[in-house]
């Protein structure tokens, strides 16, 4: 059986020194670093434009709103802006689905042929990948005409404003 020696790969006394003090060293830098990591405090501008009361107060902002409509009140209609930016933006805002953006008149033309009892009626009953009513079911005829009207008169159209109905008449007191 033959014995077969180890050999060392330092075979000098400097090789020796400078593998000890790197043995030493490199722990002690390395746990200095993490140390420095760990206690080294990032200053905010306390006075920056991120810590203004309003900057924070939107960054705190709920995502979401509750409000509470009392049913027997009298519903009140909604403007034609006011329809397109609660039901009709999502996607004609941003021709999502193959929707006409609002404000793209070739893509509206062959819809103005059609004049606006047509395009009212498609809104209403719904279209393609359109929902009835623009997916809101609470909308008034009224209320989807008017979003109709605005979005077309955004887009190159000249459709005509809808009249609001009369208001109902008192009933006589007894």
């Amino acid at each position: 059986m033959s014995e077969t020696e180890h050999e060392s790969l330092i075979k000098t006394p400097k090789q020796l020194i400078t593998v000890v003090v790197f043995a030493f060293l490199v722990p002690i830098i390395g746990i200095l670093l993490i140390a420095s990591f760990i206690t080294n405090h990032r200053t905010v501008d306390k006075n920056g434009p991120a810590m203004t009361p309003e900057a924070v107060a939107k960054r705190l902002k709920p995502v979401g709103e509750v409000t509470l409509v009392d049913a027997s009140a009298p519903k009140v209609s909604k403007s034609g802006e006011e329809v397109v930016k609660s039901a009709c933006f999502a996607c004609h805002g941003t021709g999502a689905a193959g929707a006409p953006k609002i404000g793209d008149n070739a893509a509206w033309a062959p819809h103005l042929k059609d004049g606006q009892k047509h395009v009212v009626e498609m809104a209403i009953k719904g279209v393609k990948a359109m929902p009835p009513r623009g997916g809101n079911p609470d909308l008034s005829d009224l209320e989807v005409e008017r979003a109709v009207v605005y979005m077309v008169n955004q887009s190159g159209g000249k459709f005509k404003e809808p009249a609001a109905p009369a208001a109902a008449k008192a009933a006589p007191a007894k």
